[in-house]
């Protein structure tokens, strides 16, 4: 019997689909396809996505190295710029200045530091800063007759209990002897022979080599 339907009989031919299911059944070959088969790969050149930026440091560590104080009686954090700002700090350490390690020569200043309760904002909440004007004066420089330590430069009164006291070497006034410290080494006997004081310094070479002046 021939196959083919005769005029008039119903074809068994499915209706054609409309354009829109034509159009979802490829969408759905081309998603399959790419799901079976790996295609080229391509390079994203649109670079890294860069990380949110960090949280500022100023108030990470309450007067950290780098950061600046206020004057008077309360000190406070401030920003460097701000024009309450009067000193920077050289250094922050753990401890006391006597136990701890040596400020940096050119401290004007130190700052004995103690942040405590729920507000403390890292470890380093007890100890000590090291502190530098922000302008002049600068008690710290040699000669000067202040700051915290005694350095090769500056100038001593001596008494009788061993002590010395630092003092300007530009100050005519007094009449104790006065000594400056020409250097500083490790041990007594690398000072010059015409040592007339050993001063005891902190750091690496704690012996100060001073001699009497009669100029001033």
């Amino acid at each position: 019997m021939d196959e083919r339907t005769s005029p008039g009989a119903r074809s068994r031919r499915p209706a054609p689909l409309p354009a829109r299911v034509l159009l979802a059944v490829a969408a759905a070959v081309l998603l399959l396809t790419a799901c079976e088969s790996p295609g080229p790969t391509v390079a994203d050149d649109r670079g890294p996505v860069p990380a949110p930026p960090g949280p500022s440091p100023y108030g990470v560590v309450f007067l950290g190295p780098g950061d600046c104080s206020s004057r008077g009686p309360v000190i406070r954090e401030v920003f460097c710029r701000s024009e309450k700002a009067a000193a920077t700090v050289l250094a922050r350490h753990l401890g006391t200045p006597s136990s701890g390690p040596p400020c940096p020569d050119a401290t004007d200043f130190v700052l004995h530091v103690s942040e405590t309760g729920t507000g403390a904002r890292s470890r380093l909440t007890t100890g000590y800063a090291c502190m530098r004007n922000l302008e002049p004066p600068h008690p710290g420089d040699p000669g000067q007759g202040g700051g915290p330590l005694t350095v090769v430069g500056d100038c001593v009164t001596a008494s009788r209990a061993g002590e010395v006291t630092e003092t300007a070497c530009a100050d005519a006034g007094g009449r104790a002897p006065r000594y400056r410290v020409e250097s500083a080494v490790r041990r007594r006997a690398q000072c010059p022979d015409d040592t007339d004081l050993f001063v005891s310094l902190r750091g690496e070479r704690p012996v100060g080599c001073a001699r009497r002046s009669t100029g001033w």
